[in-house]
């Protein structure tokens, strides 16, 4: 079985190939049944069908790449906390947003899953 880290980088190369192709719905399969978003200046995004509307607003938006920086990962057998930072870009690469966010994964049968998602942006409200 691979380690908590391994099994979380895997999960965020899939989450940044699939966010790529803008697909909303395939992105909220990254997460829990019972998953949480958890975005600036709104209200908390509860299970998959509410996180892909949320999802779907940053497509809307232009965000075209997402680049996850795994900063560190707890392990705690099935579950596990990582600590990184994101870079949102639009299609020409222009910066939309670089952020930072907190993780809590469950381990599913299919692999690891989103859980609980906090992000937060760094720039200038």
């Amino acid at each position: 079985m691979a380690s908590a880290y391994e099994g979380i980088q895997e999960a965020n190369r899939v989450f940044m190939e699939i966010a790529a192709q803008g697909d909303a719905a395939a992105l909220s399969t990254c997460y829990s049944e019972e998953c949480q978003l958890l975005l600036d200046n709104k209200e908390t995004a509860e299970g998959r069908h509410a996180v892909q509307g949320a999802l779907q607003s940053f497509f809307d938006a232009g965000v075209k790449t997402v680049e996850l920086i795994t900063l560190e990962v707890e392990d705690f057998g099935d579950t596990a906390i990582e600590v990184g930072r994101g870079v949102l870009r639009a299609s020409n690469g222009e910066l939309i947003d670089n952020t930072k966010y907190i993780v809590i994964w469950k381990r599913e049968a299919d692999g690891w899953k989103l859980h609980r998602d906090i992000v937060n942006s760094n720039l200038p409200v």
